[in-house]
């Protein structure tokens, strides 16, 4: 009686077997009928547009804008440019390799992108007195007046002559003051103890303003930066140069400010000495006092004297 069980478990598995390999079998070619799903879209990369050079950019060399080209990338690195503009006359503080980006922090900054060509920045010492109280501010222009001290050793071989106070250079551009600058910190020093001021000055001028400062007092003199006066050069003769400049055969004469700032400049030239001071006025020569002469006229009636001052005669009785 088992048997019979058996067999009939057997047959009731293999029909359920069978059940489900037929629906396996539906549900696959219900599959292969479906149409195949649309691929998936791919998802668009961003991209930046960043200027990059076209070529080596050398160090120290203006960058011109044939050498710059605006690339999109897919990164935007700090600091970079997207407008060629922005870049072109700037100059690098070293070389940047053909196809790379050109970065803020490559690029020289600070004061000696404001100091114009043929100019330095030369740093003087100034107090509260001699620079407008404190007022001045980057950017403002100054008249830089000096003033030298006679020296009292004039018999031990002294430079200077006289006190004199003068205009040194005109129209003066301020480009630092203090903690201030024209890009940064505007406040100054926070203690008002203002040390030094920052000026662009003429290269053939910087001997004259470091030696009137090491040797006397310097003064600025705020102005308007719509005045355009300023000092006429040619209405003065060269000062004589410290060192003599020679020349070859054929050459002509240099005349660079460069060279002129190496030839130097004196304190007695400064000053007006060697030659340079303005002539004086000379002074009119004192009249001889009159010659007083006596004459006694022996034999003359009464007794008479001549008396003559100069060139007059007078006679007295006796």
């Amino acid at each position: 009686m088992a048997r019979p069980v058996m067999l009939k478990l057997t047959r009731i598995v293999a029909g359920a077997l069978i059940a489900v390999a037929l629906l396996l079998g539906v549900f696959a070619v219900m599959l292969l009928r479906r149409p195949a799903p649309a691929p998936v879209a791919s998802v668009k990369q961003t991209v930046f547009p960043v200027v990059v050079a076209t070529r080596v950019l050398p160090a120290g060399k203006p960058i011109g804008a044939d050498a710059l080209r605006v690339q999109p990338l897919p990164i935007n690195p700090n600091g970079a440019f997207a407008d060629p503009s922005l870049v072109a006359g700037r100059v690098p503080a070293a070389d940047i390799g053909a196809d790379s980006p050109v970065l803020e922090e490559q690029l020289s900054s600070g004061l000696a992108e404001r100091i114009e060509p043929g100019e330095r920045a030369v740093a003087v010492r100034v107090e509260e007195s001699n620079a407008v109280g404190n007022r001045l501010r980057p950017g403002n222009f100054v008249d830089v007046f000096f003033t030298l001290k006679r020296d009292g050793n004039m018999g031990s071989g002294g430079e200077i002559e006289r006190t004199q106070a003068r205009l040194l250079m005109s129209k003066v551009r301020v480009l630092a003051f203090g903690n201030a600058t024209a890009a940064g910190d505007t406040s100054g020093d926070p203690n008002g103890m203002v040390r030094t001021a920052v000026l662009a000055v003429p290269v053939a001028d910087v001997d004259r303003l470091t030696l009137a400062e090491s040797s006397g007092r310097l003064v600025f003199a705020l102005r308007n930066p719509k005045d355009a006066e300023i000092i006429d050069a040619a209405a003065f003769a060269p000062l004589p140069a410290v060192l003599k400049t020679s020349t070859r055969a054929g050459d002509a004469a240099p005349s660079g400010d460069l060279t002129r700032a190496a030839a130097g400049v004196s304190l007695d030239a400064l000053s007006g000495g060697a030659g340079n001071a303005a002539p004086r006025t000379p002074a009119a020569p004192h009249a001889a006092p009159p010659v007083t002469r006596v004459v006694n006229h022996a034999g003359s009636a009464g007794g008479v004297i001549e008396v003559i001052r100069g060139g007059r005669a007078e006679t007295v009785a006796r």
